[in-house]
């Protein structure tokens, strides 16, 4: 079992920063992908950004040039710099994870979510 714990989501002005967390413990042996995801009320859940085992990463259209991901593998924790965030980026932040075991299994794990709001 893998667990996924997201933080720094918080409240912010248009045209502010915020930087995302999100830590992975528990029986950790190689992270195939892992991504941020958001849901925004009344919306379907959206990929952001993802960033693969080779570190090489892809984004949402909506957030290139202002997002930046990034993995600290020795300290299995992922991040999210979130820079000129607007109005519509207000959503629930997901960390995602996929993960294989020793024995080569994958399962796809997910954090509980931080609050990101952006607003005035």
């Amino acid at each position: 079992q893998v667990q996924l714990v997201e933080s720094g989501g918080d409240l912010v002005q248009p045209g502010g920063s915020l930087r995302l967390s999100c830590v992975a413990s528990g029986s950790i042996y190689s992270f195939r992908s892992m991504g941020w995801y958001r849901q925004a009320p009344g919306k379907e859940r959206e990929l952001v950004a993802t960033v693969n085992s080779g570190f090489r990463t892809t984004y949402v259209d909506s957030v290139k040039g202002r997002f930046t991901i990034s993995r600290d593998a020795a300290k299995n924790t992922m991040y999210l710099q979130m820079n000129s965030l607007k109005p519509e980026d207000t959503a629930l932040y997901y960390c995602n994870a996929d993960h294989r075991d020793i024995n080569g299994y994958d399962r796809t794990y997910w954090g509980q979510g931080t609050q990101v709001t952006v607003s005035s």
